[in-house]
């Protein structure tokens, strides 16, 4: 390695993240928020708490409370319900019902449980 800094992967997982969280961060002002959050404010709620999960397992990781493995079935998880709020917005016109957030909302709370403080 003559001359170049080696990168790990996880300090280039962490800046992803973390560039990831600001823009959810920065983007749930509603001054700035897109066009298609202010249309699809239920999708956009889920959204940004599974961004936020996701960043929490990351740090758990990083802290040493979380194995990999750990965090690699919760990601699993939180991929399963991003895939499903897909699917029940496009049968519902591109947005989610109340009782389709409430259930979605549900999921995560069960995988934020499980993630813990």
């Amino acid at each position: 390695m003559h001359g170049h800094q080696r990168i790990s992967s996880t300090a280039i997982v962490a800046s992803v993240i973390a560039l990831f969280a600001g823009a959810v961060g920065s983007s749930y002002a509603a001054d700035n928020d897109t066009a298609w959050q202010k249309d699809h404010p239920r999708q956009e709620q889920v959204n940004t708490r599974l961004a936020k999960q996701n960043l929490r397992i990351h740090e758990k990781v990083q802290s040493g409370e979380m194995s990999k493995a750990e965090a690699a079935t919760l990601h699993q998880e939180d991929r399963a319900i991003r895939k499903e709020e897909r699917m029940m917005a496009r049968h519902d016109g591109g947005h989610s019902t109340k009782a389709e957030q409430k259930a979605l909302n549900q999921q995560e709370n069960a995988v934020s449980k499980q993630i813990g403080k």
